[in-house]
């Protein structure tokens, strides 16, 4: 299979983003992809086209299918998800030419798809050769808009849990008006409570504690968390989990944005 490289447009900021914005319209291309460092020339290309070798390591490293979300490596789980797929969010890094038709190099980032459901939720960035016909580019109302960064913790009072089993995994504050309305009180704006509520159920958690089963033989870590006090409420408080202070926690604890508990109240010291 002959492949060469076409225009490229890139913006390096921590590793490859393309400009481009592109969703999947065809789940069963997926079926087709092949790993990264099997498609013919696509090394020579890469460098060809500019990407420095570290750049280059990073799409051959992240773009085999064993670097895909559970969810996305067997037919049948992909068959169940199908649906879903269309909910990635993509940027095509480089268009190829091959000998099948025009295809494209897409990175998917983690950080950009933070809303995908369990099982398809991208832990790491990966990379997929897919057909053109395969995507189709963003339209400007389809774009996800830049979740906040979330609320200021260093001028809060400093937190410590006691009593790690008394999380909410699943407490969802959107419904909750009483904690919204403290949420306000505490000085959150508007962005910086959507980001609360998104961030605070165990789905936008990392890895290892984003589900019950996984965070319960970490339990005992709980108190390690270097956290804040956002809001109280009732007999429950937020708590704040900077990633700038928890940036020593074993990977599968550690946030890579910041991130936030709802607690009982008597399950937490302040001071």
């Amino acid at each position: 299979m002959r492949v060469f490289l076409t225009a490229c447009s890139l913006v390096l900021v921590n590793g490859i983003i393309a400009q481009q914005e592109v969703t999947l319209t065809d789940a069963g291309a997926l079926d087709r992809a092949p790993d990264a460092r099997n498609v013919a020339g696509l090394l020579d290309s890469l460098r060809s086209a500019g990407l420095s070798e570290q750049e280059v390591a990073l799409v051959l490293e992240q773009g085999d299918r064993e670097d895909w979300p559970e969810s996305l490596r067997t037919d049948s789980l992909r068959a169940a998800h199908a649906g879903s797929l269309a909910n990635y969010l993509g940027y095509r890094v480089c268009q190829l030419v091959q000998d099948s038709g025009n295809a494209a190099l897409v990175r998917i980032p983690a950080k950009s798809n933070i809303h995908m459901p369990e099982g398809l939720r991208p832990t790491a960035d990966f990379y997929l050769v897919l057909p053109e016909q395969a995507l189709k580019n963003a339209e400007p109302t389809r774009k996800y808009q830049a979740l906040s960064r979330g609320p200021r913790w260093n001028n809060r009072p400093k937190a410590r849990i006691v009593k790690a089993d008394d999380v909410y995994g699943t407490y969802d504050l959107a419904t909750d008006s009483v904690a919204l309305a403290a949420l306000a009180r505490s000085g959150m704006s508007k962005p910086e409570i959507d980001a609360v509520v998104f961030r605070s159920t165990e789905r936008n958690w990392p890895e290892g504690i984003d589900s019950f089963h996984k965070r319960h033989p970490l339990l005992n870590e709980f108190p390690k968390y270097s956290t804040y006090l956002g809001a109280r409420w009732a007999d429950k408080v937020l708590l704040i989990v900077p990633v700038e202070k928890n940036k020593d926690l074993p990977v599968a604890m550690r946030p890579y944005m910041d991130l936030y508990f709802v607690y009982n109240a008597s399950a937490v010291k302040f001071y």
